[in-house]
């Protein structure tokens, strides 16, 4: 058997312990029929986790299968929960490193709000890069001092010089992360005083609550806080910051070149073995988690009661996807306008607003990410609608835990 090398730290041997065959390649596009939605392409996934490091990757990752076009429609934009998280976010950086003035620079700045918001708070001058911007569809409404490359991000755009870069939710779709890591600092090698942030998905949560619903295609690299702490100093930054936030989902470093030394994160960086334990907890008992899932979704159809996920995004196509659900689930809702009326990748669910469901009247909605769940709610309440309201975290949890006592 051919050893995998792993593409953080280069060590050989990475352990796979989670296979899923045949998910679709994208799960944030807008997808306009549910013949396209289902017969999208699709791409494999294995898991494989490196002892010597603690990254998790996807190991059978195809990057020719992706498309990063103007129909991707990742934006978060629509949720009050998430704007204010946005814009404390925002005011911190801005408050901490004296974002005033300065050139600020974004990688995968998704449809521009979050550059835009900084280069507000602080009439600041900003360039975002990202190959799906797309101004129309952008909540943002750009100064002249916020100019968007549609592009990735490569070594052509070395030269553009920034006081502070900015890169959210975007290292988790790069499989190979040591070289794009690399890539970064390279271009900052004359400017020794600029940090850089960057924000991804914490997968401590993931594997202690089995949380199978944020495993998905786009999703090549898997960072707990010590993996990604090693990247960043074997890549020659300097850790400023590290710490976790949006309910312990997103995982937050902030660093400046250096020796890749600087500040030491014990109680975040120490989790190797913890790590190494949660794996073999997930790989032992997702199948039955899974089974689980599938067994409660049968027996709601059986009953004729009406289920509908609320969030369209790509926790809903893993969740559908993973589970192999089609006639259990004919409806997912979201807010976000641009949604309404597309499918579901894989299992080709209609995509509905919440006005939808004064008619509909479901009898349960699965929340696919529970800091919304507040937020959900409320609009559930002002609909009339008076469905049981399931987590899907909090399932997966539970259903752990029945796992466990079995």
């Amino acid at each position: 058997m051919q050893s995998i090398m792993c593409p953080a730290c280069g060590s050989a041997g990475m352990d796979v312990f989670y296979e899923l065959e045949r998910v679709p390649a994208h799960s944030v596009l807008l997808l306009a029929t549910r013949e396209e939605a289902v017969n999208y392409p699709r791409g494999d996934i294995r898991l494989g986790f490196c002892r010597s490091c603690g990254f998790i990757s996807n190991t059978a990752f195809d990057p020719s299968l992706h498309e990063y076009s103007e129909r991707y429609e990742e934006t978060q934009g629509y949720s009050p929960t998430f704007n204010a998280f946005a814009r404390r976010l925002a005011e911190y950086l801005v408050e901490r490193y004296d974002l005033r003035g300065k050139d600020i620079l974004e990688i995968g700045c998704g449809k521009g709000e979050f550059i835009t918001l900084l280069c507000e708070l602080g009439e600041n001058r900003g360039v975002g890069i990202d190959p799906a911007y797309v101004a129309e569809r952008s909540l943002a409404h750009p100064a002249d001092r916020v100019t968007f490359i549609t592009d990735f991000y490569s070594e052509q755009y070395a030269h553009l010089r920034a006081d502070f870069v900015v890169c959210k939710m975007t290292l988790e779709h790069i499989h190979h992360t040591a070289a794009f890591v690399g890539m970064v600092r390279r271009a900052l090698a004359d400017q020794p005083q600029t940090t850089v942030f960057f924000q991804i998905p914490d997968t401590t949560r993931v594997l202690e609550e089995i949380g199978f619903w944020d495993i998905y295609y786009e999703h090549c690299s898997y960072f707990t806080p010590g993996s990604l702490a090693r990247l960043f100093r074997r890549c020659g930054f300097d850790v400023i910051d590290l710490w976790r936030d949006y309910g312990d989902q997103y995982l937050m470093i902030e660093a400046q070149p250096g020796s890749g030394m600087g500040r030491a994160f014990p109680a975040l960086e120490h989790d190797l073995e913890r790590t190494a334990a949660d794996v073999e907890t997930f790989r032992r008992e997702a199948p039955q988690v899974l089974q689980r899932w599938r067994e409660y979704l049968a027996q709601q159809h059986a009953a004729g009661r009406r289920v509908v996920l609320w969030g369209s995004g790509s926790k809903g196509v893993a969740f559908l996807t993973t589970l192999g659900i089609e006639r259990e689930i004919t409806y997912t809702v979201d807010i976000n306008p641009n949604k309404h009326g597309t499918f579901m990748a894989g299992t080709g669910q209609q995509i509905v607003g919440p006005a939808f469901l004064r008619d509909y009247q479901p009898d349960v909605v699965i929340v696919m990410n529970p800091i919304y769940r507040d937020e959900i709610q409320r609009d559930l309440t002002t609909l009339g609608v008076t469905a049981d309201v399931l987590s899907v975290e909090m399932f997966g949890r539970a259903a752990s835990a029945l796992v466990g006592c079995a």
